[in-house]
This record gives structure tokens, C-alpha cells and sequence, in this order.
């Protein structure tokens, strides 16, 4: 039996992970931000599963709320960074203010949950932190750029942190989902349009999520049984891809990487200095 702790249980990929985990006999630290989200299951399972209201936009909030969950639970095994959403629209059609919430919850917030957990996880000498990106962390589609600055970023900062923890017994791992029928699409937050993109590849993609036709193939239990395996085997990778769409994408994506950066070798390797 492990302990939980996950953010953005609401709804989605976090509410069927944090059921399958209570029906497993798995202990469930889950937050929301409303108030009732989970209140069938806090009926179902009243030992197994604590629910804290969270705003990961608040930092304040963050540390109280972690600090919290390792009090009451003693040891946290698995920490799951969930929470987020995604900022729909071209460049140039969103808001600073939608800017920077995009910035704050998907970024900064995942950033602080996991700072204010370190202590805790150092200090009972292991833990295993899993941080959901997508396949938008690896590879791109037009009208997502906010949703994607958001995404490399977060990997960038897990696969680095991920070697400084490697010595305490913390393992870090980054989910890249690809396209699940959960609420994400039906929580997408939008912009007014810009005509002059209609004609462009962001017009194309937009018309496809209005449309229903933008291709959404893959499991939702699968994929989070597929998490729950992976913690209960104790498997390790800096990386794990759900959906078939993903595991396409990303490598189409690092090939064609990795053909422009070998094309560039000469240029590179030019500067060099010989010693």
C-alpha cells in the first residue's frame, strides 16, 4: 500500500487516477479547487482518501497544503503534479493576463509543489515524483504555443532536478500523455479570434477541435493503469509516454531533431577549440 499525494483531481486524468488507486487500497491525498469535487468518493473511501482545496497559483497555499499532507500522512510515497490546463489560441490573440495564469499554473505551480515536498522526501529518504507533461513537452501544434512554453519548460527543469535528487533516493519522471477523452478539451481557455490566422495552420487546428474531427484515439484507464504499474513495479525512466499519438509525434519530432542538428555537425564542430 503506498501513499498519494496529487494535485487536479477535479476531473480528468487526476480524478480516474485517484479512483483507481482507492479501489487498489492505495491512500489518496488529492487536491481540488472545488469545494465537492470528490465528495462521492471522500463517502466511499473516508480512510483512504484526504481532500484539500488548492489554488496552485498560490504559493502561500502550496507549502501549507504539502506540509499538511506529509503531517497527516507521516510518509507520502508518490507525488503527482497534475494540475493544469491548457491556453488555446494563436500568438498573438492572448491576453498578458492569460499569458501569465497559463505561466503560474503550469509552470511555477508544479515547480512549487514539488520544492515544498523536498524536505519531506528527503527527509524520509525516498519518494518518487511524477510530473504530467504531454506530448506537447516533446513536440508542437499550432494554436498551443502558450500551452507548450509551458510544457518544455516543466521538462526542462524535471530532467535537470531529476539528476540533483538521484542521490536521496528520489526518482523523478515526466507522463507525456497523448490525446485522452477527458475534460482537457472542454476546459481548453480561449481568446477572441484574430482573423488574419483563420488561414493559417492554427486556423486549421482551431477548426479541427471545434469540429470534433481532431483525432483522439487513445485509453484513459489503460494509460493510468499503465501509471500504477509503472509505480508498482518500481520501474525508473526519466520518461513515460501514454497514447500512441505520443509515442509518434515525439519521435517523428526527435528524428527530424536530430537530422537538422547532424546536417549542422560541420558548423558545430568548427568552433571547436583543438587543444
Amino acid at each position: 500500500m503506498k501513499t498519494w499525494f496529487i494535485t487536479g483531481t477535479s476531473t480528468g486524468l487526476g480524478k480516474v487516477l485517484t479512483e483507481k488507486l482507492l479501489a487498489k487500497g492505495d491512500k489518496v491525498i488529492a487536491t481540488v479547487r472545488t469545494k465537492n469535487a470528490l465528495e462521492d468518493l471522500r463517502t466511499k473511501y473516508p480512510d483512504a482518501l484526504l481532500v484539500s482545496i488548492l489554488d496552485v497559483t498560490n504559493v502561500d497555499q502550496i507549502k501549507n497544503i504539502v506540509d499538511k499532507a506529509f503531517s497527516d500522512a507521516g510518509t507520502i510515497d508518490v507525488i503527482v503534479n497534475n494540475a493544469g490546463y491548457g491556453l488555446f489560441c494563436s500568438v498573438e490573440e492572448a491576453t498578458d493576463e492569460q499569458i501569465d495564469h497559463q505561466i503560474q499554473t503550469n509552470i511555477i505551480g508544479s515547480v512549487q509543489v514539488i520544492r515544498a515536498a523536498l524536505p519531506h522526501l528527503r527527509a524520509q529518504g525516498h519518494g518518487k515524483i511524477l510530473q504530467l507533461s504531454s506530448a506537447g513537452g516533446q513536440t508542437t501544434y499550432p494554436n498551443f504555443s502558450y500551452y507548450h512554453l509551458t510544457k518544455w519548460a516543466v521538462e526542462g527543469f524535471c530532467e535537470t532536478i531529476a539528476q540533483e535528487l538521484s542521490p536521496f533516493n528520489i526518482d523523478v519522471t515526466i507522463v507525456e500523455p497523448g490525446a485522452h477523452s477527458t475534460s482537457f478539451g472542454s476546459n481548453l481557455q480561449t481568446a477572441p479570434i484574430i482573423e488574419d490566422y483563420n488561414k493559417t495552420p492554427a486556423g486549421d487546428v482551431r477548426r479541427a477541435i471545434e469540429s470534433n474531427t481532431f483525432p483522439i484515439n487513445n485509453d484513459v484507464d489503460t494509460s493510468v493503469q499503465a501509471i500504477i504499474h509503472y509505480i508498482d513495479t518500481d520501474e525508473q525512466s526519466l520518461r513515460l509516454t501514454l497514447g500512441g499519438d505520443a509515442y509518434r509525434d515525439i519521435r517523428a519530432s526527435l528524428v527530424s531533431r536530430l537530422e537538422a542538428l547532424d546536417a549542422q555537425k560541420e558548423i558545430a564542430l568548427a568552433s571547436e577549440i583543438k587543444s
